[in-house]
């Protein structure tokens, strides 16, 4: 065979001659060796290419585990495959009215479930054995491309709307369906070649649901010990009733509202159901006399600017005087800011805040005391006092922003009662379909990129850079402390992506192809095409979208 009849890869940095016709799984096979729990997919130049496909094309391979943020979520995205697979080869397809993802909690998915069968319990067992025969089984996914109007017919034989709608709003003529044993789903993004990876699984009874348990990235082959996070939960739940009494499950119900023109209530009932929460927690607040201190934190892009002015303004409509603290302006001077192991400045660190000032400031306003209130200037990285003073009297409140807030080691002498703590996150509850969720930090991230570009400057390549950095941060420092919480705010709004696309797709197109931003640009901007865009014309100027979109009437 003549060098002209085979493909010529780059693997390892070494050029290999394979012949035509080779599958990625047949390369992988020589390179499974160092895998940390098994190669999921391959990194062919810049496209992700899943192992059952031929390779077609010389250029440079890479191939990614488990311990790879795309081997992990394809990991993931096979695991509720063969869940939702086995739900339906136990119960039957018949007597499943409803299978829905309905969120992420902690290490796993929660899973609702509507049929004839009620007793949930009963069930683990059954559907977790029909899942191991599969695992044992090494059952084969296959991939194939169907023509819209028949992968319509095939869902409506499935009994499945959502997916009908997912179709309906798909821009292509034609759409890729995973196949397993005559049972047919679309996925957002890749898949394993078989059920035989998916290793590492745990089904249990939570809530009248099942969650499915599975493996961290930073650990994909060992299944954690799955820890119940109960006001997250409930958090998430009030957000799917509010989806329910909206109309709004899936990403399809949305489109189908913008299509109609019919979207202004559902603007203004969603801005509602979140000004109602901000009303009953300053009410809450206003019960306790002993509290003075409001600890705000929550991870990147939640909307807390938003959120602290909209609840103060419901505080001084209760006769409260609120102050803005931001734990920023704590943070130590640079030159005594730790460095992580990179050698990089780690302003996420507990350390990097003056815990001792901001506690001796914090005791003396309690006691009454005129305090001036530090500020930091951020390009000089010096504490500055510019007589900002402040004496506490007997209706002023303190609101208090920042990371650690809710970490009682930052606040450790200040008195237990004298402190309401408030979590604030973009809990997503909408999903593309109902075996697809859109994961929080998507969201997150967009808000991120279209504020950053808007107030610094920034080009989306850069806020995909730090993203990671950002993420680590707050495993670290905000997410171990979001249960001690006395109140949850979600600040999710359910038309917030289809209002975010305009300005987040022109962003991620100027993302240069070859850099290590660009896979993930890419990734977003398939993403967004599950959305139609919005006219924000309609948003109200206090809405927490604002912070990020522009035109709030705050300071954001």
């Amino acid at each position: 065979m003549d060098r002209e009849d085979k493909l010529l890869l780059t693997i390892n940095g070494k050029e290999k001659e394979y012949p035509y016709g080779v599958t990625y799984g047949d390369i992988a096979k020589e390179y499974e060796k160092d895998a940390v729990g098994g190669i999921a997919v391959a990194l062919h130049g810049d496209s992700i290419r899943e192992l059952f496909l031929e390779v077609t094309r010389n250029g440079t391979i890479e191939f990614l585990d488990l311990s790879t943020s795309i081997g992990h979520a394809t990991y993931m995205r096979t695991a509720v495959l063969l869940f939702v697979k086995a739900v339906y080869d136990v119960v039957g397809m018949n007597e499943v009215e409803r299978l829905k993802l309905e969120f992420s909690m902690n290490t796993g998915y929660f899973f609702s479930m509507e049929s004839s069968h009620r007793s949930y319990r009963k069930l683990v067992d059954k559907i977790t054995n029909r899942m191991q025969e599969m695992v044992d089984e090494k059952t084969v996914i296959r991939k194939d491309n169907f023509p819209l109007s028949e992968a319509m017919a095939i869902f409506e034989n499935q009994k499945m709307p959502d997916k009908i709608k997912t179709c309906r709003f798909r821009k292509g003529r034609d759409i890729n369906l995973y196949e397993v044993d005559g049972y047919f789903d679309y996925f957002y993004g890749t898949m394993l070649p078989n059920m035989g990876m998916v290793k590492w699984f745990e089904v249990l009874p939570y809530e009248g649901g099942y969650i499915l348990n599975l493996p961290t990235m930073k650990e994909p082959t060992k299944l954690p010990e799955f820890e119940p996070l109960p006001k997250i939960f409930k958090t998430m739940m009030a957000a799917t009733v509010l989806n329910d009494t909206i109309g709004i499950d899936v990403v399809g119900d949305l489109n189908e509202q913008l299509c109609n023109g019919d979207y202004e209530d559902m603007i203004l009932v969603s801005e509602a159901m979140q000004e109602r929460k901000i009303a009953n927690i300053a009410v809450n607040i206003a019960k306790q006399s002993d509290v003075k201190f409001i600890m705000i934190a929550g991870p990147s892009s939640s909307g807390k600017t938003s959120f602290s002015h909209r609840l103060s303004i419901q505080l001084k409509s209760l006769g409260y005087r609120p102050h803005p603290i931001a734990v920023d302006d704590y943070f130590v001077n640079r030159e005594d800011t730790p460095k992580d192991e990179n050698g990089d400045y780690n302003f996420e660190c507990l350390e990097a805040i003056d815990v001792k000032l901001f506690n001796h400031d914090m005791n003396r306003l309690l006691k009454g005391e005129e305090v001036e209130l530090p500020s930091f200037n951020f390009k000089t990285g010096k504490r500055e006092y510019r007589g900002n003073k402040l004496k506490l009297g007997p209706d002023d409140i303190l609101v208090i922003e920042g990371i650690h807030a809710l970490n009682d080691k930052m606040s450790k002498t200040l008195p237990t009662e004298s402190k309401y703590k408030i979590y604030i996150s973009a809990l997503t509850t909408l999903n593309i379909d109902e075996h697809n969720r859109i994961p929080t930090t998507d969201a997150r991230l967009l808000r991120r990129m279209v504020r950053d570009f808007r107030t610094r400057g920034n080009s989306a390549q850069q806020t995909i850079q730090m993203w990671g950095s950002v993420r680590r941060g707050e495993e670290e420092n905000i997410f171990p402390f979001q249960e001690s919480a006395d109140a949850i705010f979600n600040s999710a709004l359910l038309y917030e992506i289809a209002a975010l696309k305009s300005f987040a797709e022109p962003l991620l197109y100027s993302v240069p192809e070859g850099t290590n931003e660009y896979l993930e640009a890419r990734r977003l901007l398939k993403f967004l095409e599950y959305f139609l865009c919005m006219d924000t014309s309609k948003i109200p100027s206090n809405s927490i979208a604002r912070e990020f979109v522009g035109g709030s009437c705050f300071n954001v």
